[in-house]
């Protein structure tokens, strides 16, 4: 058992452990929670009131969650003292228990740490960040069919420009290493031409390996298989067409780790177009077959002619019997996509995707640009999971000029523990607060930040009010 500073292991319950990445879960397992800065002082209790109301509905007396509080952010700092926004409590709890579920926390002003969500997911090397973006009806948006969007976004959790590998541009071991960089790093490079980095540059540096993208999509992947008809896809979002060896590697990594790993349960879309022209004309030559997948084959060199050929060839013989046949529809489908280009099609054709594998950055615009199109981040959830822990979240700010009013949406932190429930393979209770909340919302129960929207505008509910509506609608 552990031993803490502040806290006492609660007297009830079984902790949680993690065997080959996944949670070997007991029917009374111990969660610690952080209740969250601002607003997390009205979305919490309201939280564990539904989550508390859903188990006891689905399971009786059967299952329970002992609750575990534990500190983070402003509230730590109260209690462990000034500059302790991250207690060495708070992660040997966490550690423990291997699960946790907070409100949203504050950015430290001092202290040394430059932003807590990102601190935990880096120490407990929580490598993916999970977004689901799906529409309840009735719910504002400023979207004409909301609904079509129904996405999860696979966010790299670990990597990428949010390692925090960055110098000011007047610090001098920056100006040393743009030194460095402009007369002997870059021109040892012939295709960077005559390139510099101007002075006064501040300088970043964006690590992606291949062991943190391949595990990362492989979750992804993972979760597509849970998935049914052609919800079983993933898509590698990436800038791969500038930064080649970067997110273009991640492309490549993604679609390496699909054809190996999975390769009897995964079909890449070149491979499916493939087999999909053989099947509609039997007997069509590997030219022909190739042409249909490469408009622009008759302007090629031959050489690149011959390669679309052999790849061709290729795929019909590795896989045209265990795939080909049309049973490939039933595998996880594998394609990528620029990220710009994604962001213009979660908009225009929502319904063409289901799961977006990608990057940190990338990941972050695209999880908050979907939530909008659902209804805001007020109806976000998040998780940050590896293998060892995981760490259900709100994905919103603390808004501290709400804090104490009761008025506050707690959808976020509400669908984050659904999240967490279907981690736990809780589903039925999880299914019972989905059904509450969806009911609620159609039937106009909502607080102010959704009432406001509506036409005609409804009168709100409090905080603690859409937790009572929600659970009056299991």
């Amino acid at each position: 058992m552990a031993h803490f500073q502040k806290l006492t292991n609660p007297s009830n319950g079984n902790r949680i452990e993690f065997v080959n990445g996944q949670p070997v879960v007991p029917d009374d397992p111990i969660i610690p929670f952080i209740r969250g800065d601002g607003t997390g002082v009205d979305i919490w209790p309201a939280t564990q009131k539904v989550l508390d109301a859903a188990i006891t509905r689905a399971y009786g007396n059967k299952r329970k969650i002992e609750w575990f509080k534990i500190y983070a952010g402003d509230e730590a700092c109260d209690l462990y003292g000034t500059y302790q926004y991250l207690p060495e409590d708070t992660l040997k709890a966490i550690s423990t228990y291997g699960i946790a579920i907070k409100g949203p926390l504050t950015t430290p002003v001092g202290g040394g740490i430059r932003s807590l969500n990102v601190a935990l997911r880096q120490i407990f090397d929580l490598y993916s960040c999970v977004r689901p973006c799906r529409y309840y009806k009735g719910t504002p948006s400023p979207h004409k069919r909301p609904e079509d969007l129904d996405v999860i976004v696979y966010r790299e959790n670990t990597e990428d420009i949010y390692m925090g590998i960055e110098w000011e541009a007047n610090d001098p071991v920056c100006e040393e290493l743009r030194k460095h960089l402009n007369s002997v790093v870059i021109p040892a490079n012939k295709k960077l031409g005559d390139r510099q980095i101007p002075e006064s540059s501040g300088i970043g540096i964006k690590p992606v390996s291949k062991t943190g993208s391949q595990r990362h999509i492989r979750k992804a992947i993972q979760h597509a298989l849970r998935l049914e008809g052609k919800k079983r896809h993933v898509t590698l979002v990436h800038k791969g067409n500038i930064m080649k060896f970067t997110e273009g590697a991640f492309r490549d990594w993604g679609y390496e780790l699909a054809t190996k790993e999975f390769r009897e349960q995964c079909i890449t879309e070149r491979e499916s177009w493939i087999l999909e022209n053989d099947e509609k004309n039997p007997g069509l030559s590997f030219e022909d077959n190739a042409k249909m997948i490469d408009p622009g084959f008759n302007s090629l060199t031959p050489e690149k002619k011959e390669g679309i050929c052999e790849e061709v060839k290729r795929v019909l013989s590795s896989i045209g019997s265990s795939h080909g046949k049309g049973k490939w529809k039933q595998m996880v489908l594998v394609d990528d996509r620029i990220a710009d280009s994604i962001f213009q099609q979660i908009q225009t054709r929502p319904q063409e995707y289901s799961i977006l594998a990608t990057l940190n950055l990338n990941g972050d615009y695209i999880s908050d640009a979907a939530a909008a199109i659902v209804g805001g981040l007020g109806m976000a959830p998040g998780a940050n999971i590896g293998d060892n822990a995981a760490i259900f979240e709100a994905t919103h700010g603390t808004a501290p000029k709400h804090a104490g009013l009761d008025r506050i949406n707690p959808g976020s932190v509400i669908l984050s523990g659904v999240m967490m429930l279907e981690f736990l393979g809780w589903h039925e209770a999880a299914q019972l607060v989905t059904n509450g909340l969806s009911q609620s919302i159609s039937d106009q129960k909502v607080t102010y930040d959704l009432a406001r929207l509506m036409e005609p505008a409804v009168e709100p509910l409090s905080c603690s009010g859409f937790a009572n509506a929600i659970i009056e609608r299991f």
